[in-house]
């Protein structure tokens, strides 16, 4: 009798700590994550290339996914590469522009990406890879999760379905200073949208050159 009561009670403890584990996972979701749909993972366009390469890469990606016909290649020289490597993200938001698309920033965080991606929109992301002994930041398409699994999708380097947890995602995130931006046509606005930023972002296109963009998004702002 004590044998089968010390088995129940183990029995007891161990299911105990599972669920306790499986609660704690389940509560280190952000609140606005548990809210959306279980798993997304969007289709497009992709160019596999070296690490090195990323920032072309991604942006071709990007900018092929909006209807461009574009290769990486044909990027970099108008990116300043090689040699412009210090000024890469600020040249790759110039170009994206110069193609008449808008470059809207979104907020540091995981909640904020996975909004975006469930919304049907890839995110530009920039995180670090490597390890403590040597890393350095790449550029990737963030374009899918599994809530679930509390994983990531990227497409970057040679990988077209590179899988990180929740976890991992968001410290090499941060670790490259958390910059994020959707690439999108003047008319497509992103989910939630910040009226403000997309304005400024509308702005900046006009800038560019490209000011009948930018009165197109300005009037899909408008009209929503």
């Amino acid at each position: 009798m004590v044998r089968e009561m010390s088995r129940f009670l183990s029995a007891a403890l161990i299911a105990g700590s599972v669920a306790a584990m499986a609660g704690c996972s389940s509560s280190a979701v952000a609140p606005e994550i548990r809210g959306l749909p279980d798993r997304v993972e969007l289709s497009g366009r992709f160019y596999r290339g070296d690490a090195f390469q990323s920032g072309p890469q991604v942006l071709a990606s990007m900018l092929s996914q909006q209807g461009v016909v574009i290769t990486p290649g044909l990027l970099e020289k108008p990116l300043h590469l090689p040699g412009g490597e210090g000024q890469l993200q600020q040249n790759m938001q110039s170009l994206a522009r110069e193609y008449g698309m808008m470059v809207y920033p979104l907020d540091s965080n995981l909640p904020a990406l996975l909004t975006q991606v469930a919304a049907g929109y890839p995110v530009m992301v920039r995180f670090t890879e490597g390890s403590a002994m040597w890393a350095e930041p790449r550029y990737a398409i963030l374009s899918g999760y599994n809530r679930q699994k509390q994983t990531v999708l990227l497409r970057a380097g040679m990988n077209q379905r590179e899988m990180m947890k929740f976890g991992s995602f968001e410290s090499a995130f941060k670790d490259a200073g958390g910059w994020a931006v959707l690439i999108q046509n003047p008319t497509q606005l992103p989910a939630h949208v910040d009226q403000q930023r997309w304005l400024k972002a509308a702005n900046e296109l006009a800038q560019a050159g490209q000011e009948q963009a930018a009165a197109k998004a300005k009037k899909a702002l408008a009209a929503q």
